[in-house]
């Protein structure tokens, strides 16, 4: 991958990691922009529209979160953000994936494992743009219809706004009805990379998924969870309580 086709925006008020970050991802042939504020990171997000954003859980009086919150309203409301934290954060990274964040990588990290990351997320973006015709253009399963040109999702005619990775994660699991997608799976296909044993993200997306689809989120119709096991699309309003394993 070289410099004309990936610019990723850092966000962190931690000189040292900003230039470590630089440094790799620059030897990859990224085009690293940087800021060390939120308001600051916002001009320059409106301005260059990047390719992914790496973005600091605790900055200064404008934290990532609310960076976040403030992206997901304009022209990068598509850009995949990945999330920086200290493990003592873990509320605040919930609450980051809740407001559109994609992933989250806990300090201290591997330089590589970083690069990897945000190299996979960029590959998955540009694929989902790619979508091509030999797949279905819609699916439809009694009131929900998944739109897969439009990146669209209704549920009885009424419009339902998915993130990014919701709407992947959708897809993934609608397009095998019934299959039941373990974890590590489900993850390496949305994320394209491994969790490194870690699906708390997946976990916290597949929660707001059922937040925006399901009546009772405690009581999933479209969104299964298979004990043991991992999760299922329930495609229509009979579908067992148990499964055998895939």
């Amino acid at each position: 991958m070289n410099s004309s086709e990936g610019t990723i925006l850092v966000v962190d008020d931690e000189l040292e990691i900003t230039e470590l970050i630089t440094l790799y991802l620059e030897r990859e042939g990224f085009t690293v922009h940087t800021s060390d504020n939120g308001v600051h990171a916002l001009h320059i997000a409106e301005s260059i529209i990047p390719d992914l954003i790496v973005l600091d859980v605790s900055l200064g009086r404008m934290d990532g979160v609310e960076v976040c919150q403030s992206l997901r309203q304009g022209a990068c409301a598509d850009v995949p953000i990945l999330f920086l934290s200290c493990k003592s954060e873990d509320r605040d990274i919930i609450r980051g994936l809740s407001e559109g964040g994609d992933d989250y990588i806990t300090k201290p990290f591997s330089p590589s494992q970083l690069v990897a990351r945000i190299q996979a997320h960029i590959r998955r973006r540009r694929t989902r743009e790619r979508i091509v015709d030999e797949q279905a253009v819609s699916l439809s399963f009694s009131g929900l219809e998944i739109d897969f040109h439009r990146l669209e999702v209704r549920l009885n005619e009424e419009h339902i706004a998915l993130s990014a990775k919701e709407f992947e994660l959708l897809s993934v699991l609608a397009r095998h009805p019934n299959r039941v997608f373990p974890l590590e799976e489900l993850y390496r296909r949305v994320w394209q990379s491994d969790s490194m044993g870690d699906t708390r993200t997946l976990m916290v997306h597949i929660s707001n998924l059922r937040k925006k689809l399901e009546m009772d989120p405690t009581r999933p119709r479209w969104v299964q969870t298979v004990r043991g096991f991992g999760y299922r699309f329930c495609p229509t309003n009979n579908c067992e309580e148990t499964i055998a394993q895939p």
